[in-house]
């Protein structure tokens, strides 16, 4: 409940910053400034958890280089002015339109970036966008991160939405593979304090083992951390479901296909064989497997170390393989699956890859996305279908995606772009037009993507805390956009506005489709855009429409949250599939296994790159907030002293991969095993307009990736395991 005095009020909203969802308690000034946070003591799942990036919501909220209105670039002198939202749209709307009509649809392209996964406009009003495109040239940052997880699990359940994730709560060994969520706060798996979590599985006698190249802050609170070669953790896997099936060791609870094919493929990946690949001791791959065996319960997770890899979708595939071979697929304990109370599962035929392909190079579509690491090509190639348009909506690919600068140059050549970004940055810079997002407190937040991976299941929203005043909100910049990119009335002045058209469009049509129409009075919301949310609150599981007691009206009765309930089984339900049972042999998978077993031969480059998750960030968009760009947050090459020594360097090195060159200054540690360097991710802000991200510009790890190299299965990019060399500065 706010407390309100003549001067400050108290509310209460869900961080947006990473994928924690935690409450925050805010206190505003009477000019409506965020003057002090602190985690709300009284959420059910975050209990008063915080981060740095959660502290610092007030800077970004009021970041004085965020952008407040329209701007509009002149190309001829390549200057920057302000201009009204009416005259911002009317552009959009005589130039998108005439070039698709020139060109065709698939002249035009949408990027979507991170930040969409965190907003309701991003999940409720982007698929607008989509539908009013109509073109095969969707891109996002999902191709730089965890595709290969939906893939994976999309072949495994029919779901590409269906993840399981660790019961952390309950588990009584975890065993966790690239990733970091000390300084994550966690990634595919909702868990608003997860170091406490961490600590609470070990205090009541469970054991945590974390594999990664580097001894990160989360390997330091494990019982045991094991280093293994960058990109080779597929290969450790595959001796675990080796020894499982060699040892009979096995404990299958659930219905499965493919047993036998799994056992066929796993046969020659000994642990001698695989020890020579990871550096893992073979002894420590048998020990793995009869601990996870032995275990009362137990899972395995990994994450954006292994999926931004050569054998991601391999990678993530085994980890569930492995779950489901020890008997904790779907378990209290092992990896469950969250009963999110929106947005859950609609689809009804099975999963399935490569409807489409990338004009150029031919790579097949996955969940309606093309890899980001094509999207240069599609805009640099001339011929039927060239992209000449382009939208981009929170994201900055030019520092995010593969081979950075090819990026850079490619967004320089389209005739036309529009950007919704609420920052002048290194990619916005090649827009004609920037549309900005009103401030994180003029927004509403439901967490419609992130509760589909939660370790418990709850719900909580946050209405607006700030009028919008004149300005339209995220959903209605985002409706607008829509009309405008078809030549449509965008302005709302001849009758209905767009926001609400489309709102009242999905809302018939979803009350139609449950055969409910007549309920349509009952929703509740001080707008269209809440209307929906209630309508999908009331129609999921929990639901007042599907025999619960869950509405909109629930969650503004209760806003620290609602607590809805620790993981239950779900199978069958959840699956998709074709055979309605766990898919353990998807056959692309199987596939990808042959080119596992003609990389066993390879010699291992003496040097190899791999990225570096950071406290104090979370993607480019947080370097211009003073308080997250000091301590550790810094863009530093990590490198063993015992490479230091051995190649003749000093305080700063020369790295070369096949796709560029950076100089970069060294910072030493034994926490990164030999042969192994690190550079963070989305630095290099030598092109932006943000005052502090460019006084803290460091050097973008993307020169050194190559868009060339692509996890096959998924087309994600590969950002770990690069081979560089190093001579000195």
């Amino acid at each position: 409940m706010a407390q309100i005095t003549d001067d400050t009020r108290t509310l209460l909203r869900t961080c947006p910053l990473c994928e924690a969802v935690c409450g925050l308690e805010l206190t505003l000034d009477a000019q409506d400034r965020v003057t002090s946070v602190r985690g709300d003591r009284d959420d059910p799942f975050s209990k008063g958890f915080i981060c740095p990036k959660g502290a610092s919501f007030g800077h970004l909220d009021q970041d004085p280089d965020r952008l407040t209105d329209p701007m509009i670039r002149d190309r001829a002198t390549d200057t920057w002015r302000t201009a009204s939202w009416d005259e911002a749209f009317d552009l959009i709307a005589e130039r998108f339109p005439a070039i698709v009509a020139e060109h065709g649809n698939q002249s035009a392209a949408l990027y979507l970036g991170n930040p969409n996964a965190h907003t309701v406009a991003g999940a409720l009003y982007v698929p607008v966008l989509i539908r009013t495109l109509g073109t095969k040239n969707l891109y996002s940052a999902s191709t730089a991160d965890q595709m290969p997880k939906q893939v994976a699990s999309g072949l495994m359940f029919g779901d590409p939405l269906t993840v399981p994730v660790p019961d952390l709560d309950r588990t009584d060994y975890l065993l966790m593979l690239g990733a970091n969520p000390l300084e994550s706060n966690g990634s595919l798996c909702t868990a608003p304090d997860f170091p406490g979590r961490l600590k609470a599985l070990r205090k009541r006698g469970g054991k945590f083992v974390v594999v990664d190249p580097r001894v990160t802050r989360t390997a330091k609170l494990a019982d045991e951390h094991l280093f293994i070669r960058p990109g080779s953790d597929a290969y450790l896997l595959f001796g675990i479901v080796h020894t499982l099936f060699a040892e009979n060791l096995t404990d299958i609870e659930v219905e499965v296909a493919g047993l036998d094919e799994v056992r066929e493929a796993a046969a020659e990946f000994t642990p001698e064989v695989v020890a020579q690949r990871t550096g893992v001791p073979a002894e420590t791959v048998l020990r793995l497997a009869r601990e996870l065996s032995a275990a009362p319960t137990a899972a395995v997770y990994a994450r954006i170390g292994t999926c931004t890899a050569e054998f991601g979708t391999v990678t993530q595939w085994l980890v569930e393989v492995i779950n489901v071979l020890t008997g904790n697929l779907d378990a209290p304990g092992g990896a469950m699956f969250a009963n999110a109370a929106a947005g859950g599962i609609n689809r009804t035929k099975p999963f399935r890859t490569g409807r489409w392909a990338s004009r150029v190079r031919e790579l097949p579509e996955a969940m309606g996305e093309l890899p980001v690491a094509t999207l240069a090509d599609e805009i640099n190639t001339p011929g039927a279908g060239q992209v000449r348009a382009l939208i981009t909506v929170a994201g900055n690919p030019v520092l995010s995606a593969p081979s950075g600068p090819r990026l850079d140059a490619a967004f320089a050549e389209l005739e036309f772009m529009v950007s919704v970004d609420r920052y002048l940055n290194e990619t916005t810079r090649h827009a004609d037009v920037i549309l900005p997002p009103p401030r994180p407190v003029q927004s509403p937040h439901y967490d419609f993507a992130l509760l589909q991976f939660a370790v418990r299941n709850y719900a909580r929203y946050s209405p607006p805390l700030v009028p919008l005043g004149e300005r339209p909100s995220e959903a209605a910049v985002l409706a607008r956009l829509g009309a405008a990119l078809t030549g449509q009335p965008h302005s709302g002045a001849n009758g209905q506005d767009p926001l609400t058209a489309v709102d009242e469009l999905v809302i018939a049509g979803t009350l139609h489709t449950a055969g409910i129409s007549e309920r349509r009075p009952e929703l509740i919301g001080a707008n269209s855009t809440e209307q929906r949310i209630d309508m999908m609150l009331r129609l999921g599981p929990y639901g007042e429409w599907n025999g619960g007691t869950l509405n909109l009206q629930v969650l503004l009765d209760n806003p620290h949250g609602v607590d809805l309930g620790p993981l239950q089984p779900r199978l069958p339900g959840v699956l998709r599939t074709a055979s309605k049972k766990v898919e353990l042999a998807p056959q692309p998978l199987l596939d990808d296994v042959a080119r596992m077993r003609a990389r066993l031969a390879d010699a291992a480059p003496e040097v190899v790159l791999i990225g570096r998750r950071q406290l104090r960030s979370n993607n480019s968009w947080m370097h211009n907030i003073p308080t997250l760009v000091s301590g550790s947050n810094t863009c530093t090459l990590h490198i063993n002293p015992a490479d230091v020594a051995r190649l003749g360097l000093g305080d700063a090195a020369v790295v070369k991969s096949a796709a560029g060159t950076l100089t970069v200054p060294l910072e030493p540690t034994e926490a990164i095993m030999a042969g192994v360097v690190s550079l963070p991710h989305g630095w290099g802000h030598t092109d932006s307009a943000q005052t502090v991200a460019r006084a803290h510009a460091g050097v973008n790890a993307n020169v050194l990736t190559d868009d060339s190299v692509l996890d096959v299965p998924s087309g994600n990019a590969v950002f770990n395991g690069v081979p560089v060399t190093l001579t000195p500065a």
